[in-house]
């Protein structure tokens, strides 16, 4: 299991990996099973709408998360329009017994870019119902401020739209986030490689939710793993703290006091 000596506190409830992994798109189920086993992850992200659109394999899908004994964190994937996120919310939350939600509100079927307008909105609606929200957004500053200011505990920005596997496409706006805001940061959607994840834990940020990047490599099981152990290193690494840049070479030996150094 991943251990950190400080553990994810989300919503008051602490995680002892700062590893979330999507469930979608896996060779198969065992892979699934395993690449979690190996990775450990924090909490299992699951679709309601998409997969309960497979009525045949559903029943053995919410079985085999159960089984595998991590939290799972429902999301809203696939809904346009609040009603529809509230509507799923409400299933998800009776299906899972569980107020935790990933929220997801699509405005561009395409880049399957968040509708940035309603999101705050909808995500205002659900914590009154008493859901505890993670919203997938942008790296949009005044976007994740508006979330906290309706109460979410934490956001999930994107590093990059989701899928790509392109890393950091905005590093700026991603350092300014972790600067300003005081609540836990998740990244989510974006990530390719293991070194994105370690870079973005390295900024600062607390948590990164894979899907694509994992499920969709040659080996998944392995990627887990390389991830599980990118985020841990980058966690480190922020909290151990990182030598600043230097513009010129700076000898790690010094010179003066060494046997062959003569001063003029």
């Amino acid at each position: 299991m991943n251990t950190y000596t400080d553990p994810l506190i989300l919503y008051g409830e602490t995680f002892h990996s700062r590893l979330l992994l999507g469930t979608s798109r896996y060779p198969s189920p065992q892979v699934l099973a395993d690449a979690v086993q190996l990775a450990r992850p924090a909490m299992l992200t699951a679709s309601l709408r998409r997969q309960t659109a497979h009525v045949d394999t559903s029943p053995a899908f919410w079985n085999l998360l159960r089984d595998m004994q991590v939290p799972v964190l429902p999301n809203t994937a696939g809904c346009h329009s609040i009603q529809e996120v509230i509507t799923t919310a409400e299933m998800a939350r009776e299906l899972f017994e569980t107020d935790w939600l990933k929220l997801e509100l699509i405005g561009d079927d395409y880049s399957l870019q968040p509708d940035t307008l309603n999101l705050p909105s909808a995500a205002q609606q659900l914590i009154k119902a008493g859901f505890k929200v993670l919203p997938y957004c942008t790296e949009d500053l005044v976007l994740c401020q508006k979330l906290v200011d309706v109460g979410c505990q934490a956001v999930m920005p994107w590093a990059a739209p989701i899928g790509t596997g392109k890393g950091p496409v905005n590093p700026y706006a991603m350092r300014l986030l972790r600067e300003r805001l005081d609540v836990p940061l998740i990244v989510d959607a974006g990530l390719g490689l293991p070194s994105h994840a370690c870079q973005v834990m390295e900024w600062g940020f607390d948590a990164v939710l894979l899907n694509t990047a994992v499920a969709l490599a040659h080996q998944p099981v392995s990627m887990a793993h390389a991830f599980a152990q990118a985020v841990q290193a980058g966690r480190q690494a922020y909290l151990a703290g990182a030598m600043p840049a230097q513009e010129s070479a700076q000898a790690s030996t010094p010179l003066i006091g060494t046997p062959f150094w003569h001063q003029a």
